[in-house]
């Protein structure tokens, strides 16, 4: 369907509405699916020591990243959204079709419309992931990652390895046999204890009882050392089992990041003290109200520019480039904010003076049309001085 025909129908000016955001979709849903296979790609990479020393399954990896999805879209929609809007509306001006558009009577703030329709549902979007997606799916993703790295039972003991399930324990097997069997065994345990202890033993077998995994050696010996005086004892063996179960009472109530908590427990957490944590709090909430915000204020910007000067194609050109300078510019203002606010929580105010007056001052811009016989004024002078006398 092409504008020319919509133009020649009378009554029918919502169409142009439906045909703009026509061309809006398929370019969005293409890019937020490129951006977000490229940064999951790369996210996926902290993954490699669960799968190579934990022995992480490929569906527990898949369902593990498939929880950090919430906080990469949070990111990716109003980026992707921006870049759309720009490519869209930028065709429209090289093809002519905006000038059919004007033509027809339309306003800047009609023409406007089906990209801020977009941005207000992207919007809303990205408000529901920061408030409940994000920290519903991170949290998950913390307690899978902590039972991985502390559950023994899921632990794969590397041959020729010194595997460090936690800190303060280190496992040496030198050879696997196919049945399960551990030959060459070393484990030494020091997790803050007057007497570290290491066993070294022959041969073993990992063996899973109702109390936890039990790895059971034979044929070797114990030895713990006193750091106080520095005696030795020397235990030798026949059969001697290690209890794993002991060591997981090391995970304690794991204390919850900012990322975990919902919006209320963000601004009035019960378990926080700390005054640098209850700063970091504060912070992510407000970060969270505001980067949604974030995608009406770009859409914004790459209307404003667009549409700011004469539809003429080299124009269009330089246009598309400061939006794409401004809108860097706001992302990455965006990016830092949530530090400043955790280190200067007294200017949270200027932060959300400043994002509204962005949007108040982009959205005039882009529904209006305050300064465009400015900028069409500039630009046909600056032309006439490129083509001389």
């Amino acid at each position: 369907m092409r504008l020319g025909v919509l133009v020649a129908e009378r009554g029918t000016m919502s169409r142009y509405s439906i045909y703009i955001m026509q061309q809006i979709v398929g370019p969005l849903i293409l890019l937020t699916f490129s951006f977000t296979g490229v940064i999951w790609l790369t996210q996926s990479l902290r993954f490699v020591d669960l799968i190579l020393n934990k022995g992480l399954s490929l569906g527990l990896f898949l369902y593990m990243t498939l929880l950090l999805l919430p906080s990469l879209l949070a990111i990716i929609l109003p980026v992707a959204l921006f870049v759309t809007v720009l490519y869209v509306y930028h065709q429209l001006i090289s093809d002519r079709e905006i000038v059919v558009l004007k033509a027809a009577t339309l306003s800047h703030a009609r023409l406007a419309g089906p990209a801020l329709w977009a941005a207000l549902i992207i919007m809303g979007l990205v408000y529901f992931i920061n408030l409940v997606l994000m920290p519903v799916g991170f949290h998950e993703f913390k307690n899978i990652q902590s039972q991985v790295r502390n559950s023994f039972a899921s632990l794969l003991l590397r041959e020729g390895v010194f595997n460090t399930p936690i800190n303060g324990l280190t496992i040496y097997v030198r050879e696997r046999k196919s049945n399960g069997e551990l030959r060459g065994i070393l484990v030494h345990q020091e997790n803050g204890q007057e007497t570290p202890s290491t066993v070294m033993a022959e041969s073993g077998l990992l063996v899973q009882t109702p109390d936890g995994l039990r790895l059971v050696m034979s044929n070797g010996n114990r030895q713990e050392v006193n750091v106080s005086d520095g005696d030795l004892s020397l235990l030798y063996f026949e059969q001697y089992a290690f209890e794993f179960g002991e060591n997981s009472a090391l995970e304690f109530s794991r204390f919850r990041e900012a990322k975990e908590r919902f919006l209320p427990d963000l601004f009035w957490p019960s378990d926080v003290t700390e005054e640098r944590h209850k700063r970091e709090f504060i912070a992510e909430g407000h970060r969270r109200l505001l980067t949604p915000m974030i995608t009406v204020a770009l859409v914004f910007i790459a209307l404003g520019a667009l549409f700011s000067g004469d539809f003429d194609r080299r124009g269009s050109n330089w246009r598309l480039f400061y939006a794409v300078v401004f809108g860097l510019l706001l992302q990455a203002a965006a990016l830092g904010a949530p530090g400043l606010m955790t280190k200067a929580p007294h200017l949270i105010p200027l932060v959300y003076f400043i994002t509204f007056g962005i949007l108040g001052c982009a959205g005039y811009i882009a529904a209006a049309d305050p300064l465009r016989r400015l900028v069409v004024s500039l630009g046909r002078s600056r032309s006439q001085n490129e083509i001389g006398p």
